[in-house]
């Protein structure tokens, strides 16, 4: 098999000559959305009010199938949780001239805050020197909502709150949803998360048991297995292509499942990162997400999408020293550009997408969101309300004040837009290097389409003490070589689905996203010091292409 990547494409993007719907035509576009909002009652944004974000709909529904049920799946422990009692008064603290004796909510008297002044970027102007020049500096206020300022305030933020996360942010995310992915059936809904690891604890818990596994790429996040594990669930690893998990080989792993080989009853849940896959890269055309879509509801697999770099997908790779591929010209365009999700395709209401803001924004926000049917959001919602709650008030103000009081849903895209096109440039400087430094026949990898990592490939067989060392003895070598010399790769066994399987590869993942363009540079040309020395081949000329 060849390395798990993104799709190799020469001038075209990874969805051409496959008909992608445009998410601007079923629900509205960007620069429309707020005057097609329902007029909300105060009360919709006062302390802890409960949200629905049904309520924050534009398009009509009626017409399309509802989501299936999922009662033989949720686990006993979600379906006698009831969720927070207290909170389900919180719906009369709107009510005009109510006097409340009830709920534990300090005064807004005692927070010692009086504003929150944040300077960020103009639309159009997203650099951090651009920034720090002619920046816009918004403000909230403690009262702001009371004062008729803003429907988002301090004195609310910073009280207790519902575990759907604030109304007000809480709309924004599902006009987002709707703008861009319009699920296709009836009943589906929003609900903030703190996080996809946390969303992905949560989701587990109310869908497997212990002594289950599920299923997920061979290599996959390293915390999924984690979270999964102190849970008793084991995942089963599912062979990748060029472009991610093969849906004929989870078929097949399905077909054939031995509840007493494996240990387990059939798996029923399936977890996927489609889109710049952690840490293979992979990206999955719309084709094989169709493929994938199709082998679930043939063998009645719930999609847990996990899509933190959905937005992260680049301009094509055209080989070293190729123009530029220019950005997007247009809203449409760029969305049209994107893979289109599985949450899109999702006729069964069998999907819970878990979105974040951590990749695109700041991973200190700790603000996400899931999208799904009703009956598993309000599911969910019912465990948030007596575990995590919603999100951090501070931190649902913040993003409030930029998303929806800033830049709007068009500043947004125009955002993404511009670190599409920032995590080109670092993606090409990685491969630059990499063709510039690394052994070829060594070292191998596919251009990522989207994400954060670069996934290398080692021809283990050609190392000098193979096969007296195992593949294991052989890349922790590797990778304490590499420190040895200044740099820090990810070993690749650390993202084994299930660790206890035969394995005949090794990779180790790179990423392009945290360190600035020329130290990736260096980085790469020590990481090609390193595998010379290692594999004993002497140095290299200035291309890296040869010895000395």
């Amino acid at each position: 098999m060849g390395p798990p990547a993104a799709i190799e494409v020469t001038s075209e993007t990874d969805t051409s000559g496959v008909t992608i719907p445009n998410p601007l035509t079923a629900p509205i576009k960007s620069n429309e959305i707020y005057g097609r909002r329902k007029r909300a009652p105060k009360s919709q944004w006062a302390v802890a009010a409960p949200a629905d974000s049904l309520n924050f709909r534009h398009s009509k529904y009626e017409h399309r199938p509802k989501s299936k049920r999922w009662d033989h799946y949720i686990t006993s422990e979600a379906m006698i949780r009831k969720g927070n009692s207290l909170k389900k008064a919180a719906k009369y603290l709107g009510r005009p001239g109510i006097i409340s004796l009830g709920g534990g909510l300090p005064s807004s008297e005692y927070f010692p805050f009086e504003e929150l002044s944040l300077k960020v970027p103009a639309v159009g102007h997203f650099s951090e020197a651009e920034t720090r020049e002619t920046g816009v500096v918004i403000t909230a206020g403690k009262h702001d909502l009371a004062q008729d300022k803003s429907t988002f305030d301090i004195a609310t933020a910073f009280n207790y709150g519902q575990g759907t996360g604030a109304a007000q942010l809480l709309r924004w995310i599902t006009e987002h949803t709707e703008l861009v992915h319009s699920p296709p059936y009836q009943d589906w809904r929003c609900t903030m998360s703190i996080g996809s690891t946390s969303a992905l604890d949560m989701a587990l818990r109310m869908l497997s048991r212990p002594g289950d596994m599920i299923l997920s790429e061979e290599y996959t996040f390293s915390a999924a297995v984690e979270t999964a594990a102190p849970l008793g669930v084991r995942v089963a690893g599912i062979p990748l292509d060029a472009e991610g998990l093969l849906p004929d080989a989870m078929d097949n792993i399905l077909s054939t499942w031995d509840p007493h080989v494996r240990m387990a009853r059939k798996p029923h849940v399936l977890y996927t990162v489609p889109t710049g896959q952690n840490p293979t890269g992979a990206t999955q055309s719309a084709q094989r997400r169709k493929d994938i879509y199709r082998v679930c509801q043939k063998h009645d697999i719930y999609i847990i999408e996990d899509e933190p770099y959905y937005f992260l997908q680049m301009q094509p790779y055209t080989g070293p020293n190729s123009p530029d591929v220019p950005a997007p010209a247009s809203h449409t365009e760029f969305l049209q550009s994107l893979v289109p999700s599985l949450l899109s395709m999702d006729t069964d209401g069998r999907v819970m997408r878990l979105d974040s803001f951590s990749k695109v924004l700041a991973p200190g926000s700790r603000i996400g969101w899931v999208t799904a049917s009703e009956q598993i959001v309000t599911t969910y919602q019912k465990h948030a309300d007596v575990s995590t709650q919603g999100p951090a008030g501070m931190s649902q103000l913040i993003l409030f004040k930029l998303l929806e009081d800033h830049w709007g849903h068009s500043g947004y895209l125009d955002w993404l837009i511009h670190i599409r096109m920032q995590y080109t440039k670092r993606r090409d400087v990685i491969l630059a290097a990499c063709e510039k430094y690394l052994p070829r026949d060594i070292v191998s990898w596919k251009p990522p389409m989207a994400g954060m990592f670069h996934w290398l490939r080692f021809d283990f067989r050609k190392h000098p003490d193979y096969p007296g060392k195992s593949i294991e003895t052989i890349e922790e070598e590797i990778f304490l070589r590499i420190i040895d010399h200044g740099a820090l790769l990810m070993r690749g066994s650390w993202f084994y689905a299930n660790a206890e399987d035969e394995h005949d590869t090794l990779f180790l993942r790179a990423t392009y996203a945290a360190a600035p363009e020329e130290k990736i540079d260096e980085g790469i040309r020590r990481l090609g010091e390193a595998v010379r020395e290692e594999f004993r081949l002497g140095k290299s000329d200035v291309n890296g292409s040869g010895k000395v």
